[in-house]
């Protein structure tokens, strides 16, 4: 039995609700399939720098400097060799608060069906499939890191439903292990969407559109690679995002992405 690996990334912007999305679609992989969160790569506290424009503003979003780049790239190109995580990583999501938007039962119960089809199909040619989906605000940044991704996902929310809920959420609990061991926390100050967060999500995203990210035209490069999902607020958006995301990443394995591991003795 061969093992293949399939890394589906899921980037947007701050609030975009990309991690919510990933959690829906761990739900119908199958068990065992994980979810990296490039927000355990971020910096210490003491070492975010602070923003050139805004001296008093701590710049967590800088796409250069918001992530320990070396440390992501290492941990993706383990999970490309060996279909595991490194034996050191650990994850701090949990101690930050998520809207829960639930699914629809019978859209769960599609995926849930597919995916087992999927990857019965796969068994029966000899594969054994190994999920690992990727969330992250600057996903799409890193030249290496994009290069590990088998499927390419981009959440694309307006401006205005990004601000209204990252200003509705404010609090994060800082993500790297000693800060957070040490129960800090991040409480966004005024106006910091407008002056930090924002701003480092176009300089992170433009040079993906003809235009900018305002626009809703990819630069040719990108066209085959990059899958954009555009929900709004609610239920049945999230339904939609969730149903076409899906659709998306079996379309795309079915044409053969990911990467084989050496094979190894059932």
């Amino acid at each position: 039995m061969r093992r293949r690996v399939v890394i589906i990334g899921i980037g947007g912007a701050s609030c975009s609700g990309k991690t919510l999305l990933a959690k829906h679609i761990r739900s119908v992989l199958p068990p065992g399939s994980t979810i990296v969160h490039q927000d355990d790569f971020v910096p210490p506290i003491d070492q975010v720098p602070y923003s050139d424009r805004y001296p008093d503003l701590q710049d967590w979003d800088d796409p250069p400097t918001c992530v320990i780049w070396p440390d992501f790239r290492a941990c993706l190109k383990h999970v490309r060799r060996k279909g595991v995580l490194p034996d050191h990583h650990s994850s701090h999501d949990h101690l930050n608060k998520q809207v829960e938007i639930p699914l629809d039962p019978q859209a769960v119960d599609r995926f849930r069906i597919e995916f087992q089809r999927f990857n019965a199909e796969m068994n029966a040619e000899g594969t054994e499939l190994v999920w690992f989906l990727v969330d992250g605000f600057v996903l799409y940044w890193d030249r290496e890191v994009i290069d590990q991704m088998d499927v390419r996902i981009l959440l694309k929310v307006p401006h205005d439903l990004l601000k209204q809920r990252r200003e509705e959420r404010q609090v994060y609990v800082l993500q790297n292990p000693d800060d957070a061991a040490g129960g800090g926390v991040w409480v966004d100050p005024p106006n910091y969407f407008d002056k930090i967060v924002y701003p480092a999500y176009v300089k992170a995203h433009d040079g993906l559109f003809d235009g900018g990210v305002e626009t809703e035209t990819l630069k040719r490069e990108w066209e085959d690679r990059l899958f954009i999902s555009s929900p709004s607020d609610g239920a049945e958006e999230m339904v939609k995002c969730f149903t076409e995301c899906c659709e998306e990443i079996i379309r795309q394995c079915r044409e053969g992405a990911g990467a084989f591991l050496l094979p190894y003795k059932s």
